[in-house]
């Protein structure tokens, strides 16, 4: 099975063309260093739309078969901020251990990270994760999190993540 990974970037400035999407082109590069072999990313930059996100995750995970989804942005206290709702809406199960590390290892860097509400959930064979908007706490979030990805792909029967050990060890049970 062809390992396919979305990458949403939810912004209303970046999407309209004011800004440069910086944070979709880090959640790449990041994903290029921790996966070993061939992967094919299907990207995404829409506004802060809640129908939009839904329709995008659905998108990326009914009919490209993205084994992960991953997005960024949207995950703020703000009016404008709407993409945990958008995944909630469209997943089947959430899994909140994401969002619990992904807030444990911010609170080391600033203590704003209790506004953030970063989540994660399942649909069908799709893991969806979302990431905080700025570059340096992608990576860390990412750093934290990804050990689980793999397995937690393999669990959904989406396709096998292998890691690149050298940046990124995955963590499987041994059966």
């Amino acid at each position: 099975m062809e390992l396919k990974i979305g990458i949403v970037t939810v912004s209303d400035r970046a999407s309209a063309g004011i800004y440069e999407d910086i944070s979709g082109k880090a959640i790449i590069d990041t994903l290029k260093e921790y996966i070993k072999g061939s992967w094919t990313e299907v990207y995404r930059l829409i506004p802060d739309e809640q129908h939009l996100i839904e329709a995008t995750l659905r998108d990326l995970s009914d009919n490209e078969n993205c084994t992960l989804i991953v997005t960024t942005g949207g995950t703020g206290p703000s009016i404008r901020d709407v993409t945990p709702e958008a995944t909630e809406e469209v997943c089947e199960k959430m899994l909140p251990g994401f969002g619990e590390l992904m807030r444990q290892v911010s609170l080391k860097y600033v203590p704003t990270a209790i506004l953030s509400r970063q989540s994660a959930g399942i649909r069908g064979k799709s893991l969806i994760i979302n990431l905080p908007g700025k570059p340096k706490s992608i990576r860390e979030c990412l750093d934290a999190i990804f050990p689980a990805v793999p397995y937690c792909c393999d669990l959904i029967n989406g396709a096998y993540i292998e890691t690149n050990d050298n940046v990124i060890k995955a963590f499987r049970p041994k059966s």
